[in-house]
C-alpha cells in the first residue's frame, strides 16, 4: 500500500508541476498581449470546486478542481472546451482573444507547448549538471545478450556481444533507443566468441513486437546461478542455496535468470486473472529442477511460490547472481555551461523517438499499447527518488507538449491549425464551426481517455 501511496504522489505532484506551467504559458502571454484570462484552474471542475479565490482589481479567478485530469486557463473571446458560446454572441471587446491580431493568437495558443518544451530541456540539463550521465554501453556486456526464437532467425545467437548498428552507430546504452536501431538497421555489428561480424537486417522490424513478445527480443544474459535466498521464503524451505542452478521451472527450461523471471511473471498473470481456490493451488504449486552447487545431478521437486501482499506477484524468493554490476560503467561530468547543450540533445533525442513510435499507434497491437493514468503511474519508481522523479517528469513534458500540438481540435495544435490556415487564406473560420469542431475533438479525446484507462483496467485484471 505504502508503495502505491508513494507513486500517486509523484505521479500527482508530477502532473500538477506540468499542468500549472502549460496553462500559465497560455496566461503570459494573453497577459502580455492584454487579453483577459477570467479563470486559472488546476484541475477540473465540474459542477463544483474545492476552492477558488479572485485578487483584488484582478480579472482572473484562480481555484483547485476536484477532477484531477488536467488544468485549464479560460481565455476572454475564445472558443475552447468550456463551450461558452453565449460570450461569443456578444459583440467583440478590445481586451478579448477574438479581437487579436492573428499571430497574437497564436503566440498565446503555443504558449502552453513552448512551455513544456523549454521545462523539459531545462530539467535534463539541469539532470546532467546534478547526476552527470551514468549508462552501462551495450559492448561492455561481457555476457552479452539472450535471443528469443525471432531474433534467432535473424542470425542473433545467445551471448552475442552487441556494438552498434548502421543507424546512429555505436550503441549507448541497453533500452528502447536500441530497440529502435535495431528495428531500422540493415546491418547490426556484434561480438560474437571474440570476434566481431555483422548481422544483415530487413531494416523494418516492427519495434512494438520486438518489445511485447514473449520473451522479448533482447534481454541481457543473466546467469541462472542463485545469488541469495530471502529468509523464509519458499527457496529456503526446499532447499535452494547460494551457487545453485535452476534448470527448470514449471516444465519450462531455464537457461537465464532471465528464463526463470519470466515463467514466474507469467504464473502471476495467471493468478490475477481470477482463479478458483483449486486452480489457484495447482498454479502456486510447480515443479522445479535444482543443480546444487557441487552437485553432479540434478534434483526434482515441487515448490509452493507464494503471492507478494505489497506487489500482488508471485515469487519465490530467490535473486540471481547479477552480472550487470561487474559491467564497466561509463559516467560523463557536466559542468553548468555544457549541461545545457547535453541536456538539450538527450531531449532531442526523447522526443524524435517519441515522434518515431508514434506509427505504432494505429496498429491494433498499438490500440492496446495505449496506456492511462494507472500506467503512466506505474512508470514512478515505488521509492521516493528525485533523480527518477524529474527524469519522468521531463519525459511526460515532452509528452504533453507534443500530444497538445497534434492537430485535433479542442487540443492546442487544433486552434493553432486553424490560426495557420487564417494567416494563409485572410479567411477567419466561423464561430459555428469552431464549436462544432471543437465538440468533434472533445469527443475523440474522450474516446481515447477511455480507451488508454480501460486498458489499464484490463492489464490490472490479467486480461492483456
Amino acid at each position: 500500500m505504502e508503495d502505491i501511496l508513494i507513486r500517486v504522489l509523484q505521479f500527482m505532484l508530477s502532473i500538477s508541476l506540468l499542468v500549472l506551467l502549460h496553462e500559465g504559458g497560455h496566461f503570459f502571454f494573453s497577459k502580455l498581449f492584454g487579453v483577459r484570462v477570467e479563470k486559472f484552474y488546476l484541475f477540473f471542475d465540474p459542477w463544483f470546486h474545492i476552492f477558488e479565490f479572485k485578487p483584488k482589481h484582478s480579472d482572473t479567478t484562480y481555484g483547485l478542481g476536484w477532477l484531477p485530469l488536467g488544468g485549464y486557463c479560460k481565455i476572454a473571446g475564445m472558443i475552447d472546451e468550456s463551450f461558452d458560446t453565449e460570450q461569443m454572441k456578444k459583440p467583440a471587446e478590445p481586451w478579448e482573444f477574438r479581437s487579436k491580431p492573428a499571430w497574437q493568437r497564436l503566440l498565446i495558443m503555443i504558449g502552453g507547448v513552448t512551455v513544456n518544451f523549454i521545462l523539459a530541456l531545462f530539467i535534463y540539463s539541469m539532470l546532467m549538471f546534478t547526476w552527470g550521465d551514468t549508462y552501462i554501453m551495450p559492448k561492455n556486456y561481457t555476457q552479452g545478450m539472450q535471443f528469443n526464437s525471432y531474433a534467432k532467425s535473424l542470425g542473433f545467437q545467445d551471448h552475442d556481444i552487441l556494438v552498434g548498428s548502421d543507424v546512429h552507430g555505436e550503441f549507448k546504452e541497453f533500452g528502447g533507443d536500441m530497440y529502435r536501431d535495431i528495428s531500422q538497421a540493415k546491418r547490426v555489428d556484434v561480438i560474437r566468441k571474440g570476434k566481431k561480424i555483422s548481422i544483415q537486417l530487413p531494416g523494418d522490424l516492427n519495434m512494438l513486437d520486438m518489445i511485447k513478445a514473449k520473451p522479448s527480443f533482447m534481454y541481457p544474459y543473466l546467469p541462472n546461478v542463485v545469488d541469495s535466498i530471502e529468509k523464509g521464503s519458499p527457496a529456503q524451505k526446499i532447499g535452494i542455496q547460494s551457487g545453485d542452478k535452476i534448470l527448470a521451472i514449471n516444465g519450462q527450461k531455464v537457461i537465464t535468470g532471465s528464463d526463470f523471471t519470466r515463467i514466474v511473471r507469467g504464473k502471476s498473470d495467471d493468478l490475477n486473472k481470477g482463479m478458483s481456490h483449486k486452480d489457484s493451488t495447482d498454479i502456486l504449486t510447480v515443479p522445479i529442477v535444482i543443480l546444487h552447487k557441487n552437485a553432479t545431478k540434478a534434483d526434482t521437486t515441487n515448490v509452493t511460490l507464494v503471492k507478494d501482499a505489497e506487489t500482488d506477484n508471485i515469487k519465490i524468493g530467490l535473486s540471481f547472481v547479477n552480472v550487470m554490476k561487474d559491467y564497466k560503467q561509463t559516467h560523463i561530468e557536466y559542468s553548468f555551461l555544457a549541461s545545457f547543450p547535453a541536456g538539450i540533445k538527450y531531449g532531442w533525442d526523447v522526443l524524435k523517438g517519441y515522434i518515431g513510435d508514434m506509427k505504432y499507434v494505429a496498429s491494433k497491437d498499438g490500440v492496446k499499447s495505449l496506456g492511462g493514468f494507472g500506467a503512466i503511474g506505474s512508470m514512478f519508481p515505488t521509492t521516493w527518488d528525485w533523480y527518477l522523479f524529474w527524469k519522468m517528469t521531463a519525459f511526460l513534458s515532452i509528452i504533453l507538449a507534443f500530444m497538445n500540438i497534434l492537430p485535433i481540435p479542442a487540443l492546442d495544435g487544433g486552434h493553432v491549425m486553424f490560426l495557420i490556415y487564417e494567416m494563409i487564406t485572410r479567411r477567419k473560420p466561423s464561430e459555428d464551426f469552431l464549436v462544432k469542431a471543437e465538440y468533434v475533438g472533445f469527443t475523440i479525446l474522450i474516446l481515447l481517455l477511455i480507451v488508454a484507462n480501460l486498458n489499464d483496467v484490463l492489464r490490472f485484471l490479467g486480461f492483456m
